[in-house]
C-alpha cells in the first residue's frame, strides 16, 4: 500500500492512503446522476469473490504522486443517459472532491465506461 507524505506546518507527518484516495473518488463519482455503479477489475473481482471480502475501493485504481495523484475508474452508466456529459460531471466531482477533503491534485480522471445499466422496468417494457 503506497501512500502520500505531505510535510505538516510543524506539527508532524501526514501520510495519505491511496486507498482513502480510492474510496473518496468512489463515493465523488457515484454521487452523479446517471453513474449506476463502480466495477471492480479483474483481479479485484477474482480477489473479492476467492477471500469473500468487500473491496470498498472496487473500479477505483489510485496512483499517488509527491503532490498529485491519477485516479482511474471503470464505471456502468444508465441507459438513457448522455454518457459524455455524464463522464465529464463525475470527472469533475473526483476532481473536485479529492483535491478538497485531501490537498492533492488531481492531475487526472480516466474514466473507463464498461456497461450500459438498463433498468428492470424498461427491459420489461420493451420485452413485450
Amino acid at each position: 500500500m503506497s501512500e502520500n507524505v505531505k510535510k505538516g506546518q510543524g506539527h508532524g507527518v501526514v501520510k495519505i492512503s491511496e486507498d482513502v484516495v480510492g474510496v473518496i473518488a468512489g463515493i465523488a463519482a457515484s454521487e452523479v446522476e446517471g453513474i449506476q455503479g463502480l466495477h471492480p477489475t479483474l483481479t479485484g473481482g477474482i480477489t473479492q469473490v476467492v477471500t469473500g471480502k468487500r473491496n470498498v475501493t472496487k473500479g477505483v485504481k489510485v496512483t499517488v504522486g509527491e503532490q498529485d495523484a491519477i485516479i482511474d475508474m471503470i464505471v456502468s452508466i444508465e441507459y438513457g443517459f448522455k454518457i459524455p456529459e455524464v463522464v465529464a460531471k463525475a470527472q469533475a466531482n473526483v476532481k473536485e472532491t479529492v483535491e478538497t477533503i485531501t490537498g492533492l491534485k488531481v492531475s487526472a480522471v480516466n474514466v473507463y465506461v464498461q456497461n450500459i445499466f438498463v433498468k428492470e422496468k424498461e427491459a420489461k417494457s420493451k420485452e413485450k
